[in-house]
């Protein structure tokens, strides 16, 4: 039979433990937690019912200004008997005549987009009004001056903040 080898092991000695005086434990106190902020801007109260109809009126005023030059540029697009757009093939007309022509009507459709994107943005404040969100800044939240509105009323941004955007 074999012999099974035992090997000691050695024995450490391990440091002392320093006593350190007690610690007092303190009663935890409750404190009250603050509210979590509001996330997003933070609304005030915005106009007044009347002075909401007054901006209505304004924007609708601007409205109809902008359907009637619409329609007189379509006038000046569309052949009246037709209802098709006008083209200039006059036999005597000059090629420059003819490259003239067509500048004029790229204008005269530019103007008509544009008028048309106007259109929409006022439409849109319509809405906003009707939402009650008709006034606030979408970045800061704040109200629009009145004077803004009265001069640009489908204004989304008060000054300071279409300033910081530079648009």
């Amino acid at each position: 039979m074999a012999k099974k080898v035992v090997k000691k092991q050695k024995t450490v000695k391990k440091p002392a433990i320093s006593r350190k005086p007690a610690v007092q434990r303190v009663k935890p106190v409750a404190v009250k937690a603050k509210p979590a902020p509001e996330k997003g801007p933070v609304r005030q109260k915005g106009y007044s019912k009347g002075e909401l109809e007054h901006f209505r009126k304004i924007i609708m005023e601007k409205r109809k200004e902008i359907l009637e030059q619409l329609e007189t540029l379509r006038a000046t697009i569309m052949d009246s008997t037709t209802g098709e757009y006008t083209q200039e093939n006059s036999a005597y007309s000059l090629h420059m005549e003819q490259g003239t022509d067509t500048m004029e009507r790229e204008k005269t459709f530019l103007f008509a987009s544009r008028e048309g994107k106007f259109l929409n943005y006022l439409d849109d404040a319509l809405k906003r009004i009707d939402k009650g969100d008709y006034g606030f800044c979408n970045d800061c939240g704040k109200l629009i001056e009145k004077e803004r509105l009265e001069a640009v009323p489908h204004a989304q941004l008060c000054v300071d903040c279409k300033l910081k955007r530079g648009k």
